[in-house]
């Protein structure tokens, strides 16, 4: 799915709904019919979350839109995103639910306005934008830390990643996960999470650590430890319980930890 289709889709949907719920039409006709694009849509809808009557509305939704305009990758970023909430959260059939009111997806949008402001040097603006974030959506994601595509942050609220945190593209996290730091120390610090994985919800992360790709990480772990590619994670502090079958259970959202794991010995779990 191309970004025009995505964008249409959108339109489409609140088209259809505004037919429908009358109640709603005022505000899909703001966020999103009388939008031009979706760079435009995004601008409206977080700046009207966001904004705590300091900057100007305006400001923040100028600032928002040309941000997506300018940097054409980010947005696709955007638009991955959207995808994975459809495909992957059950309680989504649609692109208009996360758009309007996930905070997760609405949170990583803003994440991913305040990154690319600090790639431009602009610090103290993006440290502003993030403060708003985390009062506004519960979500605490350092602009320096960097996130690919195809993220779904379920729930969020609760959701930490620290200034060297780097998580890989398609990965499924749900509420109350730290991505932290274990002290004092600076330099590169932060947890790099690879492509695939699933973090449950609860679950800290904590240090210079590496989680494998395609791995899962149990609900309320502490991981103060790599996690090899492909093996499933649980306890305080987190162990090896299993190996995953499949190639990323980021994509199927399977918690189940208790896979069949083929030990040396030949036994079972």
């Amino acid at each position: 799915m191309n970004d025009s289709t995505v964008w249409e889709t959108l339109v489409d949907e609140a088209r259809e709904i505004a037919s429908k719920e009358r109640i709603l039409s005022k505000v899909l006709t703001e966020f999103i019919l009388e939008r031009e694009s979706l760079s435009d849509a995004l601008g409206w809808r977080l700046a009207s979350r966001l904004v705590k009557n300091s900057v100007p509305e305006s400001d923040i939704r100028d600032l928002i839109k040309k941000a997506f305009e300018e940097d054409i990758e980010m947005l696709q970023n955007v638009e991955s995103d959207l995808i994975a909430v459809t495909e992957r959260d059950p309680a989504c059939n649609d692109f208009i639910s996360p758009f309007l009111y996930f905070k997760g997806f609405q949170a990583l949008c803003c994440y991913r306005v305040a990154h690319f402001l600090w790639q431009k040097n602009r610090k103290d603006l993006a440290l502003y934008l993030q403060s708003l974030v985390a009062v506004v959506y519960s979500v605490d994601i350092h602009p320096a830390a960097t996130i690919g595509k195809g993220i779904l942050l379920d729930h969020a609220t609760g959701f930490v990643a620290g200034e060297t945190t780097v998580i890989e593209d398609n990965v499924s996290i749900l509420h109350e996960v730290t991505l932290g730091g274990t002290g004092k120390d600076r330099g590169d610090r932060h947890p790099k999470i690879r492509s695939g994985v699933l973090i449950g919800a609860g679950a800290k992360i904590l240090g210079n650590v590496e989680i494998g790709e395609g791995s899962r990480v149990g609900a309320s772990s502490v991981v103060l430890d790599d996690v090899p590619a492909h093996i499933s994670v649980a306890g305080v502090p987190a162990k090896e319980i299993g190996t995953i079958k499949t190639v990323s259970p980021a994509m199927g959202m399977d918690h189940n930890l208790l896979e069949m794991r083929e030990y040396e010995s030949g036994g079972g779990i």
